[in-house]
Protein backbone atom coordinates (compact mmCIF):
# COMPACT_ATOMS: atom_id res chain seq x y z
CA UNK A 1 0.00 0.00 0.00
CA UNK A 2 2.64 2.37 0.66
CA UNK A 3 4.88 4.59 -1.86
CA UNK A 4 8.81 5.51 -1.04
CA UNK A 5 8.89 8.85 0.31
CA UNK A 6 11.64 11.19 0.64
CA UNK A 7 13.25 12.43 3.97
CA UNK A 8 10.89 15.12 5.88
CA UNK A 9 8.72 14.55 3.46
CA UNK A 10 4.80 14.93 4.59
CA UNK A 11 2.87 11.55 4.68
CA UNK A 12 -0.04 10.21 5.21
CA UNK A 13 -0.51 6.86 7.41
CA UNK A 14 0.39 4.32 4.83
CA UNK A 15 3.65 6.34 3.65
CA UNK A 16 1.95 8.31 0.63
CA UNK A 17 3.52 11.62 0.30
CA UNK A 18 1.42 14.38 -0.30
CA UNK A 19 2.01 16.00 -3.70
CA UNK A 20 -0.93 17.51 -5.28
CA UNK A 21 -3.90 19.89 -4.28
CA UNK A 22 -6.77 20.16 -6.34
CA UNK A 23 -8.65 23.55 -5.94
CA UNK A 24 -12.04 24.44 -6.52
CA UNK A 25 -12.96 27.43 -6.58
CA UNK A 26 -16.71 27.42 -6.97
CA UNK A 27 -19.38 24.91 -6.24
CA UNK A 28 -21.48 26.48 -9.47
CA UNK A 29 -21.34 24.85 -13.32
CA UNK A 30 -23.35 25.90 -16.27
CA UNK A 31 -23.76 22.09 -17.32
CA UNK A 32 -25.85 20.09 -15.37
CA UNK A 33 -24.42 16.49 -16.15
CA UNK A 34 -26.28 13.42 -15.13
CA UNK A 35 -23.38 11.70 -13.54
CA UNK A 36 -22.29 14.89 -11.18
CA UNK A 37 -24.72 17.59 -11.20
CA UNK A 38 -28.42 16.19 -12.30
CA UNK A 39 -31.03 18.91 -12.79
CA UNK A 40 -33.54 17.20 -10.62
CA UNK A 41 -31.05 17.81 -7.66
CA UNK A 42 -29.28 20.91 -8.45
CA UNK A 43 -32.49 23.06 -10.37
CA UNK A 44 -33.45 26.34 -9.87
CA UNK A 45 -33.98 26.52 -6.15
CA UNK A 46 -30.81 24.76 -5.43
CA UNK A 47 -28.73 26.91 -2.79
CA UNK A 48 -25.36 27.30 -3.95
CA UNK A 49 -22.90 28.83 -1.55
CA UNK A 50 -22.88 32.97 -1.47
CA UNK A 51 -19.98 34.68 -2.41
CA UNK A 52 -18.91 35.62 1.63
CA UNK A 53 -18.72 32.14 2.32
CA UNK A 54 -16.10 31.57 -1.17
CA UNK A 55 -12.67 31.68 -0.27
CA UNK A 56 -10.64 34.64 -1.79
CA UNK A 57 -7.96 34.80 -3.79
CA UNK A 58 -5.80 36.04 -1.72
CA UNK A 59 -7.03 33.18 0.85
CA UNK A 60 -6.50 30.83 -1.66
CA UNK A 61 -2.52 32.42 -2.31
CA UNK A 62 -2.09 31.70 1.29
CA UNK A 63 -2.63 28.31 1.83
CA UNK A 64 -0.87 27.56 -1.19
CA UNK A 65 1.75 28.93 -0.54
CA UNK A 66 1.58 26.79 2.85
CA UNK A 67 1.20 23.95 0.70
CA UNK A 68 4.21 24.64 -1.05
CA UNK A 69 6.52 24.42 1.42
CA UNK A 70 5.38 20.30 2.66
CA UNK A 71 6.14 19.06 -1.34
CA UNK A 72 3.56 20.59 -3.54
CA UNK A 73 4.31 19.99 -7.09
CA UNK A 74 1.20 20.09 -8.62
CA UNK A 75 -2.03 22.38 -8.55
CA UNK A 76 -5.13 21.94 -10.58
CA UNK A 77 -8.10 24.25 -10.28
CA UNK A 78 -11.67 22.42 -10.35
CA UNK A 79 -15.08 23.45 -9.16
CA UNK A 80 -17.90 23.29 -10.46
CA UNK A 81 -16.48 24.68 -13.48
CA UNK A 82 -13.91 27.01 -12.80
CA UNK A 83 -14.18 29.30 -15.50
CA UNK A 84 -17.68 30.23 -14.39
CA UNK A 85 -15.17 32.49 -10.96
CA UNK A 86 -14.75 36.15 -12.11
CA UNK A 87 -11.56 37.01 -13.89
CA UNK A 88 -10.05 33.27 -13.08
CA UNK A 89 -6.48 34.27 -14.81
CA UNK A 90 -5.47 36.99 -11.58
CA UNK A 91 -5.61 34.20 -9.79
CA UNK A 92 -3.09 31.71 -11.78
CA UNK A 93 -1.34 34.59 -11.75
CA UNK A 94 -0.62 34.73 -8.21
CA UNK A 95 -0.70 30.89 -7.84
CA UNK A 96 2.07 31.05 -10.63
CA UNK A 97 3.90 34.08 -7.96
CA UNK A 98 3.31 31.68 -4.84
CA UNK A 99 4.04 28.40 -6.44
CA UNK A 100 6.49 29.08 -9.31
CA UNK A 101 7.86 25.59 -9.37
CA UNK A 102 4.24 24.21 -9.48
CA UNK A 103 2.65 22.12 -12.63
CA UNK A 104 -0.40 24.44 -12.44
CA UNK A 105 -3.43 23.14 -14.08
CA UNK A 106 -7.39 23.51 -14.98
CA UNK A 107 -10.30 21.10 -15.59
CA UNK A 108 -13.21 22.88 -17.42
CA UNK A 109 -16.39 21.55 -19.26
CA UNK A 110 -14.37 23.61 -21.93
CA UNK A 111 -17.88 26.13 -22.89
CA UNK A 112 -15.59 29.14 -21.80
CA UNK A 113 -12.12 28.63 -23.41
CA UNK A 114 -12.74 30.30 -26.71
CA UNK A 115 -12.71 33.47 -24.58
CA UNK A 116 -10.72 32.49 -21.41
CA UNK A 117 -7.42 30.11 -23.14
CA UNK A 118 -5.24 33.27 -24.12
CA UNK A 119 -5.84 34.80 -20.54
CA UNK A 120 -4.89 32.05 -18.71
CA UNK A 121 -2.16 31.25 -20.73
CA UNK A 122 -0.83 34.37 -20.31
CA UNK A 123 -1.32 34.11 -16.66
CA UNK A 124 0.70 31.39 -16.51
CA UNK A 125 -1.50 28.06 -16.45
CA UNK A 126 0.35 25.13 -17.74
CA UNK A 127 -2.54 22.58 -19.06
CA UNK A 128 -5.88 22.11 -19.46
CA UNK A 129 -8.13 18.99 -19.20
CA UNK A 130 -12.09 19.36 -20.70
CA UNK A 131 -14.53 16.79 -20.05
CA UNK A 132 -16.43 16.07 -22.61
CA UNK A 133 -18.25 12.76 -22.93
CA UNK A 134 -18.86 12.51 -26.28
CA UNK A 135 -18.45 13.80 -30.01
CA UNK A 136 -22.00 13.28 -30.71
CA UNK A 137 -23.99 15.94 -30.56
CA UNK A 138 -27.43 14.56 -29.54
CA UNK A 139 -25.49 12.36 -26.31
CA UNK A 140 -23.42 15.50 -25.53
CA UNK A 141 -26.62 17.54 -25.24
CA UNK A 142 -28.28 14.59 -23.41
CA UNK A 143 -25.70 13.55 -21.11
CA UNK A 144 -24.38 16.98 -20.26
CA UNK A 145 -28.09 18.45 -20.19
CA UNK A 146 -26.62 21.62 -22.76
CA UNK A 147 -28.73 23.82 -24.67
CA UNK A 148 -25.88 24.43 -26.75
CA UNK A 149 -24.18 22.19 -29.10
CA UNK A 150 -20.91 20.46 -28.69
CA UNK A 151 -19.04 22.36 -31.34
CA UNK A 152 -18.91 25.16 -28.75
CA UNK A 153 -16.37 22.98 -26.21
CA UNK A 154 -14.84 21.29 -29.73
CA UNK A 155 -13.71 25.05 -30.72
CA UNK A 156 -12.50 25.60 -27.03
CA UNK A 157 -10.04 22.84 -27.01
CA UNK A 158 -8.12 24.22 -30.20
CA UNK A 159 -8.50 27.59 -28.47
CA UNK A 160 -6.58 25.90 -25.67
CA UNK A 161 -4.12 24.25 -27.94
CA UNK A 162 -3.66 27.51 -30.16
CA UNK A 163 -2.95 29.07 -26.49
CA UNK A 164 -0.51 26.78 -25.38
CA UNK A 165 -1.96 24.91 -23.11
CA UNK A 166 -1.51 20.94 -24.97
CA UNK A 167 -1.32 18.54 -25.14
CA UNK A 168 -4.76 18.80 -24.31
CA UNK A 169 -6.97 16.19 -22.24
CA UNK A 170 -9.94 15.09 -22.90
CA UNK A 171 -11.87 13.06 -20.24
CA UNK A 172 -14.92 11.30 -21.21
CA UNK A 173 -17.02 9.04 -18.74
CA UNK A 174 -18.81 6.31 -19.77
CA UNK A 175 -21.73 4.70 -18.75
CA UNK A 176 -23.60 1.67 -20.01
CA UNK A 177 -26.75 2.04 -22.24
CA UNK A 178 -26.04 6.10 -22.25
CA UNK A 179 -22.52 6.63 -24.24
CA UNK A 180 -20.49 3.39 -24.42
CA UNK A 181 -21.38 2.74 -28.17
CA UNK A 182 -19.32 6.01 -28.72
CA UNK A 183 -16.19 5.61 -27.30
CA UNK A 184 -14.53 4.54 -30.79
CA UNK A 185 -16.24 7.75 -32.22
CA UNK A 186 -14.88 9.20 -29.88
CA UNK A 187 -11.00 8.04 -29.76
CA UNK A 188 -11.15 8.47 -33.63
CA UNK A 189 -12.34 12.06 -33.78
CA UNK A 190 -9.30 12.76 -31.50
CA UNK A 191 -6.88 10.41 -33.14
CA UNK A 192 -3.62 12.35 -34.61
CA UNK A 193 -4.94 15.37 -32.91
CA UNK A 194 -2.39 15.56 -30.63
CA UNK A 195 -4.98 15.76 -28.13
CA UNK A 196 -5.18 13.45 -25.73
CA UNK A 197 -8.31 11.12 -24.58
CA UNK A 198 -9.11 9.45 -21.56
CA UNK A 199 -12.19 7.24 -21.02
CA UNK A 200 -13.13 7.08 -16.87
CA UNK A 201 -15.27 4.53 -15.61
CA UNK A 202 -18.87 5.34 -14.06
CA UNK A 203 -17.26 6.31 -10.55
CA UNK A 204 -20.27 6.65 -7.25
CA UNK A 205 -18.98 10.02 -6.27
CA UNK A 206 -21.49 11.77 -4.35
CA UNK A 207 -24.92 11.00 -3.76
CA UNK A 208 -27.01 12.44 -6.34
CA UNK A 209 -25.75 10.52 -9.57
CA UNK A 210 -28.04 7.77 -8.90
CA UNK A 211 -24.82 5.71 -9.56
CA UNK A 212 -25.31 1.83 -10.04
CA UNK A 213 -22.49 -1.08 -10.41
CA UNK A 214 -24.15 -2.77 -13.50
CA UNK A 215 -23.98 0.84 -15.19
CA UNK A 216 -19.50 0.97 -15.17
CA UNK A 217 -18.07 -0.06 -18.55
CA UNK A 218 -14.91 -1.21 -17.24
CA UNK A 219 -11.19 0.04 -18.54
CA UNK A 220 -10.44 -3.00 -19.85
CA UNK A 221 -13.57 -3.34 -21.70
CA UNK A 222 -13.20 0.00 -23.04
CA UNK A 223 -9.62 -0.62 -24.64
CA UNK A 224 -10.84 -4.09 -26.34
CA UNK A 225 -14.02 -2.13 -28.04
CA UNK A 226 -11.65 0.47 -29.27
CA UNK A 227 -8.40 -1.48 -29.66
CA UNK A 228 -10.83 -4.00 -32.05
CA UNK A 229 -11.56 -0.70 -34.61
CA UNK A 230 -8.22 1.14 -33.86
CA UNK A 231 -5.35 -1.20 -32.58
CA UNK A 232 -3.64 -0.11 -29.00
CA UNK A 233 -0.22 -1.02 -27.52
CA UNK A 234 0.44 -0.21 -24.01
CA UNK A 235 2.48 2.44 -22.72
CA UNK A 236 4.73 3.12 -19.22
CA UNK A 237 3.17 5.76 -17.17
CA UNK A 238 5.09 8.67 -16.88
CA UNK A 239 5.48 9.10 -13.31
CA UNK A 240 4.75 7.30 -9.99
CA UNK A 241 1.00 7.47 -9.15
CA UNK A 242 -0.64 8.66 -12.42
CA UNK A 243 -3.72 7.79 -12.56
CA UNK A 244 -4.29 7.13 -15.93
CA UNK A 245 -2.98 3.63 -18.02
CA UNK A 246 -1.81 4.80 -20.94
CA UNK A 247 -2.12 3.13 -24.37
CA UNK A 248 -0.82 4.36 -27.94
CA UNK A 249 -2.14 3.55 -31.28
CA UNK A 250 -0.18 1.66 -33.09
CA UNK A 251 -0.04 3.13 -36.62
CA UNK A 252 1.90 6.38 -33.99
CA UNK A 253 -1.12 8.57 -34.58
CA UNK A 254 -1.42 9.57 -31.02
CA UNK A 255 -2.23 7.81 -27.31
CA UNK A 256 -5.36 7.65 -25.25
CA UNK A 257 -5.54 6.77 -21.69
CA UNK A 258 -8.21 4.75 -19.46
CA UNK A 259 -8.97 5.60 -15.21
CA UNK A 260 -9.91 2.62 -13.62
CA UNK A 261 -11.55 4.16 -10.23
CA UNK A 262 -13.90 1.45 -9.69
CA UNK A 263 -12.23 -2.18 -10.89
CA UNK A 264 -8.94 -1.37 -10.75
CA UNK A 265 -8.15 1.29 -7.39
CA UNK A 266 -5.36 3.12 -7.33
CA UNK A 267 -5.67 4.49 -4.04
CA UNK A 268 -2.49 3.29 -2.99
CA UNK A 269 -0.72 6.01 -4.92
CA UNK A 270 -2.90 8.93 -4.28
CA UNK A 271 -1.22 11.94 -3.35
CA UNK A 272 -4.04 14.58 -3.68
CA UNK A 273 -5.71 16.81 -1.35
CA UNK A 274 -8.64 18.43 -2.06
CA UNK A 275 -9.60 22.07 -1.17
CA UNK A 276 -13.47 23.06 -1.48
CA UNK A 277 -14.46 26.30 -2.46
CA UNK A 278 -15.45 27.21 1.38
CA UNK A 279 -12.17 26.18 2.48
CA UNK A 280 -12.61 22.81 3.46
CA UNK A 281 -9.72 20.56 3.07
CA UNK A 282 -10.53 16.66 1.92
CA UNK A 283 -8.28 13.65 1.77
CA UNK A 284 -10.66 11.48 -0.77
CA UNK A 285 -12.95 12.15 -3.35
CA UNK A 286 -15.19 9.67 -1.59
CA UNK A 287 -14.93 11.50 1.54
CA UNK A 288 -17.98 12.42 4.01
CA UNK A 289 -16.54 15.84 5.24
CA UNK A 290 -13.53 18.15 5.54
CA UNK A 291 -11.27 19.89 7.25
CA UNK A 292 -12.43 23.69 7.84
CA UNK A 293 -9.46 26.00 7.06
CA UNK A 294 -11.63 29.00 6.28
CA UNK A 295 -12.31 29.71 9.82
CA UNK A 296 -8.66 30.17 11.25
CA UNK A 297 -7.90 31.91 7.53
CA UNK A 298 -9.97 34.48 9.01
CA UNK A 299 -9.44 34.46 13.10
CA UNK A 300 -6.21 35.14 12.36
CA UNK A 301 -3.90 32.27 12.88
CA UNK A 302 -0.26 32.55 11.73
CA UNK A 303 1.28 30.86 9.06
CA UNK A 304 2.74 28.22 11.38
CA UNK A 305 -0.36 27.25 13.19
CA UNK A 306 -2.05 26.80 9.20
CA UNK A 307 0.66 24.74 8.52
CA UNK A 308 0.45 22.46 11.51
CA UNK A 309 -3.40 22.22 10.92
CA UNK A 310 -2.61 20.88 7.12
CA UNK A 311 0.31 18.14 8.02
CA UNK A 312 -2.05 17.32 11.24
CA UNK A 313 -4.42 16.04 8.67
CA UNK A 314 -2.45 14.49 6.06
CA UNK A 315 -0.73 12.38 8.90
CA UNK A 316 -3.88 10.98 9.68
CA UNK A 317 -5.26 10.15 6.38
CA UNK A 318 -6.04 6.54 5.58
CA UNK A 319 -8.80 6.89 2.79
CA UNK A 320 -8.61 3.85 0.49
CA UNK A 321 -12.21 4.15 -0.42
CA UNK A 322 -11.92 2.62 -3.72
CA UNK A 323 -10.51 -0.26 -2.36
CA UNK A 324 -12.58 -0.99 0.16
CA UNK A 325 -15.99 -0.59 -2.39
CA UNK A 326 -18.11 -2.93 -1.47
CA UNK A 327 -22.17 -3.34 -0.66
CA UNK A 328 -20.91 -1.93 2.81
CA UNK A 329 -19.86 1.17 1.67
CA UNK A 330 -23.32 1.53 -0.38
CA UNK A 331 -24.73 4.58 0.97
CA UNK A 332 -22.35 6.02 2.90
CA UNK A 333 -22.58 9.55 2.88
CA UNK A 334 -20.01 11.48 0.04
CA UNK A 335 -19.38 14.57 -0.51
CA UNK A 336 -20.52 15.89 -4.38
CA UNK A 337 -18.13 16.17 -7.04
CA UNK A 338 -19.43 19.29 -7.61
CA UNK A 339 -18.47 20.46 -4.63
CA UNK A 340 -14.70 19.45 -4.10
CA UNK A 341 -14.06 18.72 -8.19
CA UNK A 342 -13.46 15.68 -9.95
Amino acid sequence: MSQTAEPGRLVDRFGRPFRDLRISVTDRCNFRCTYCMPREAFGPGFQFLPRSEILSYEEITRLVRLFGAEGLAKIRLTGGDPTLRHDLPTLVEMLRAAAPEADIALTTNGSRLLELAQPLADAGLDRITVSLDAVDDAIFRAMNDVEFPVARVLDGIEAAAAAGLGPVKINAVVQKGVNDHTVVETARYFQGSGHIVRFIEFMDVGTTNGWRLDEVISGDAIVERVGEALPLEAMAPLYEGEVAKRWRYADGSGELGVITSVTQPFCGECTRARLSADGKLYTCLFAASGRDLREPLRSGVSDAELSDLIREVWSAREDRYSELRSSATEGLPKVEMSYIGG
